[in-house]
């Protein structure tokens, strides 16, 4: 393990030096529990990052994969949601805020079924977690079965869902809704300008942003953004952390959360059909999303899924990265599909003509390459798309993104973001979901994502494996 410690990643790593440097963030990030996205900027652990992260880990160490997503969901609260940050007790409270005190998860989270030992923040983030444990499972079924890791995860994986298809289904029309601009993974896009316009923010003051000892002000939200994301997080404690029934000043459905809902759902029915439960129900709540999503979310004049402001009522016309992850979802109608690949090549997001495809559209009003969700490629929306491209045909640009994914990940020292044209790193360095993602995209073969059983065809695969490298432990 030293050897991999030690190991520096050129501008042009060799697949075997690439291997060997995320590794070495891996390492360096782990806790003995779990992985924290990063050393100072995210020093607790972050629940999407979890399920990206348990993704690349399977390539080196399956068991520490596998403690990767159980030590999150150990922190479940008895309502379903999985809490988008499970506090590290052993680090200050200055280290990171909106830290647990702020939060009081144990008390103000009572009713909704907050752990009663382990402080966590009341929000939520994308469901990508039955996803991730299904491809552990793949990764050395025997191990898994010897654990009984999917048996002890599956109750908690549906009871995740039926929140997010329930309590959180604010618009009533089957989709998941998110109650803050951290929920959808994507904290500073343009999308939620509109939204936050509506929020009070607290006074700048009343607080202090630990997140700007670590990165650079012009890479990160400014603090009216900022004193916003602190009032909506004040009332949800405030409210009990109530869902259905309470006011909520944003609540926006959201089609990369949805989206990774209805892939999960379908992971779900095969960790059912392997427990020995009914995979049935799930496949038929994926169809159902599948149908909401397009029905909710899809605009055929953008070319693209969109955001809806539950409280506007109305789509919001900012484009982002999430309107193309959707290509994720197998048996898309061919038209949306032909849409969404049309779109994704041109002017927009000039995938094929740039490294990575950027966070927002190139020609929206407020892209910025360099701040946060503004602009900049991200490696988890990328490898999303990448697995879009692959499941509907895509091939050489699904090679071409990976290559270029690749590179951008060596050269940029596994950055948090990179400028989509550039490639410069930017945010933090040694970012745990960026080195997890590319031993990933390195272990090659990644075939569709799990979908519904049935005939093979360019809009339903079946194709589920997903081969691992490297050892296992």
């Amino acid at each position: 393990m030293t050897s991999l410690l030690e190991t520096p990643v050129p501008a042009a790593a060799d697949d075997l030096t690439l291997r060997r440097g995320a590794a070495r963030v891996l390492l360096r990030n782990w806790t003995g529990i779990s992985t924290i996205p990063s050393r100072g900027l995210y020093p607790h652990q972050w629940s999407w990052d979890s399920a990206f992260i348990a993704i690349g880990l399977r390539h080196l160490s399956v068991r520490r994969a596998q403690r990767e997503l159980e030590s999150l969901l150990g922190a479940q609260w008895a309502d379903g949601r999985v809490p988008h940050i499970v506090f590290n007790p052993r680090v200050p409270l200055d280290a990171y805020f909106p830290s647990p005190d702020f939060w009081r998860s144990s008390s103000a989270g009572a009713a909704a079924g907050a752990p009663a030992h382990t402080e966590t923040s009341g929000i939520v983030q994308p469901p990508v977690h039955a996803l991730a444990a299904w491809l552990v499972h793949e990764a050395d079924p025997q191990a898994s079965r010897r654990r009984n890791f999917l048996p002890r995860l599956y109750g908690r994986l549906a009871a995740w869902h039926d929140y997010l298809t329930g309590p959180r289904d604010l618009g009533r029309a089957g989709l998941a809704a998110m109650v803050h601009p951290w929920e959808p993974g994507m904290d500073n896009s343009p999308c939620w300008d509109g939204p936050l316009a509506r929020v009070n923010p607290v006074p700048t003051g009343s607080y202090r942003r630990a997140d700007l000892d670590h990165g650079q002000p012009a890479e990160r939200p400014t603090d009216l953004d900022y004193g916003r994301y602190v009032r909506l997080a004040t009332d949800y404690r405030d409210s009990g952390y109530t869902d259905a029934g309470g006011a909520h000043a944003f609540a926006v459905e959201d089609p990369c959360v949805n989206a990774l809902l209805i892939v999960s759902e379908h992971a779900l029915a095969r960790i059912a059909a392997e427990t020995g439960m009914d995979p049935a129900p799930h496949h038929e709540r994926a169809a159902r999303l599948t149908a909401a999503l397009v029905e909710r979310l899809w605009s055929p004049a953008d070319g693209m899924f969109l955001n809806r402001d539950l409280v506007g009522g109305a789509l919001i016309t900012e484009r982002s990265i999430a309107g193309l992850v959707p290509l994720i979802v197998p048996g898309l109608p061919q038209d949306v599909v032909d849409a969404l690949l049309t779109t994704a090549a041109g002017p927009g997001f000039r995938l094929g003509e740039v490294p990575m495809a950027p966070s927002y559209d190139f020609r929206g009003h407020a892209f910025d390459p360099h701040r946060y969700w503004r602009g900049p490629a991200w490696f988890n929306t990328n490898w999303l798309l990448e697995r879009g491209l692959r499941q509907y045909g895509q091939a050489p640009t699904a090679d071409a993104l990976r290559t270029a994914m690749l590179g951008a990940a060596g050269a940029s020292g596994f950055a948090e973001y990179v400028d989509p044209v550039t490639a410069q790193a930017r945010g933090t360095r040694d970012f745990g979901w960026t080195a997890a993602l590319t031993l990933d995209l390195l272990a090659g073969g990644h075939p569709a994502d799990p979908g519904p059983s049935s005939p093979t065809s360019p809009s339903s695969p079946t194709s589920l494996s997903s081969p691992s490298n490297g050892a296992r432990t």
